[in-house]
Formats: structure tokens, sequence, C-alpha cells
């Protein structure tokens, strides 16, 4: 819904694929999801719902391990996200992310891209101009595997998301359970 300025609200969930395993001999687009990284998953899909930024749409690296955080994430949702696989967010960095952002129709309020860094580390710190503090902090120390990012903005559309124009809301790490 557009405010009176014509502006409707926007948010970026950016998530990093779970930690992956480097089996021998298995390329790097084929590496699958570490143990941690299969527990990560789902505590990242519930972060996702209870921070309410479940998405209208996912755009997720065809990589095997982002497809397998996707796969684990959204299954923790009442109802599945329409995904579009996009090879192109695979080793992207930030003017690529952005065109791929940027194609996103308009009438999408909640986009979450799953991907790979140091690309989605630098897409978040690119389009934050400014936000909550410890968050800001928090991605320029690090964004580990499983991070979550929550970037909000006004725009009439996708292609409004330029550097600095939005919010860092908010950047976590959710961790599954480590008992054995």
């Amino acid at each position: 819904m557009s405010g009176p300025d014509g502006l409707a609200p926007r948010r970026l969930v950016v998530l990093r694929h779970a930690k992956s395993a480097w089996p021998a001999g298995v390329p790097d687009h084929e590496r699958p999801l570490a143990p941690r990284g299969r527990r990560d998953a789902p505590a990242a899909g519930r972060a996702i719902a209870e921070a309410g930024c479940v998405p209208d749409l996912a755009l997720c690296s065809t990589a095997v391990r982002a497809r397998g955080t996707w796969e684990l994430a959204s299954a923790q949702w009442d109802a599945p996200s329409p995904v579009r696989l996009d090879p192109r967010l695979y080793g992207a960095d930030v003017p690529e992310l952005l065109d791929i952002v940027r194609e996103t129709p308009a009438g999408i309020g909640t986009l979450l891209l799953v991907g790979h860094n140091p690309g989605l580390e630098e897409l978040v710190l690119d389009v934050a101009g400014g936000g909550e503090p410890a968050a800001l902090d928090a991605v320029r120390l690090k964004f580990p595997t499983s991070a979550l990012a929550v970037l909000t903005w006004r725009g009439t559309d996708w292609r409004s998301l330029v550097p600095g124009a939005a919010l860092l809301a908010s950047a976590t790490v959710p961790r599954g359970d480590r008992t054995p």
C-alpha cells in the first residue's frame, strides 16, 4: 500500500546460505550443506517468520548450498513463497545484485535474496544509508553463513533501490540447536 507520497514500503531480506560442506572433488557450485548448515537454515526460516518478513518472492542462487538453505528455511513458513532460481546470484557483485533486485515486479513488497559472500555483505553495506547501529557494526565486522539482514525503504518500485537508500533494520545470525 502506497503512502500519500506515492511511495510503498519495501523490504529486502538478505540471507547468506547456511554452512556448506567441502567434499573432495566436488565443484564449488555443487557443494552441499554441512550438518551445521542443515541445522541453521531452518533457524533462519523461523527468524524470518518471527520478524514478519516472509517474502512475497524469493530469488535464490542455483548453487546447491543456497537451494538447500532456501528449502529448509522456507519449510518453516505456513505457506510457501514463490521462488526463482537465478544463476546470476552465484558469485554476483553489488552492481549485478542491484540489477537483479531492480528487475523485481513493483507489486512485491518483501523480497528475499539467498546467495553468497562477499556480494551479499557488500550489498547490505552499500544500500544501507543508515539504520540500527548495532546491526551496521555487526555486518561491517562479519556476515557469516546463515546471516540474515533486513533492509527497509520506501519507493515506487524496486528500481528505486540505490546505494544509501535503505535503512538496515536488523542483522542476525540464526543458529539451530547444537545438542547432539
